[in-house]
């Protein structure tokens, strides 16, 4: 065999190995960081499971679950005195938190634009 057949083989075989490896090492890489996500993911549900794991052990205390019923739900005990403060800007908030969401105007078609103008008369 000449020298030029030679490095013609040698390349070839080259060639093939590295094609060879190519494929594994990349379904390989790739497995790896799907692991990583996978991982990561799995400690974030552990953190939420944990913290809802707490949420519940509070809740099943009275103490906790009457304290968020007056504050949340303003409940009172018979013959208590309920007492609302409103602060400055309360009312606006309050205002937003009910008013329902409505799509904007430029979202909706011609028509139902001015049946809304109709209908708010």
């Amino acid at each position: 065999m000449t020298g030029t057949r030679r490095a013609a083989l040698l390349a070839m075989v080259v060639c093939a190995l590295a094609l060879s490896i190519a494929v594994p090492l990349r379904t390989y890489l790739a497995q790896r960081e799907e692991l990583r996500e996978v991982g990561a993911s799995q400690e974030t549900l552990r953190a939420e499971v944990e913290r809802l794991e707490q949420r519940k052990r509070e809740l099943a205390d009275p103490a906790h679950l009457e304290a968020e019923a007056r504050r949340r739900l303003h409940y009172v005990r018979p013959g208590e005195t309920p007492y609302v403060v409103q602060l400055p800007g309360d009312a606006e908030r309050e205002l937003e938190q009910q008013r329902p969401a409505t799509k904007p105007a430029e979202d909706k078609a011609w028509y139902e634009q001015l049946w809304d103008s109709a209908a708010a008369r």
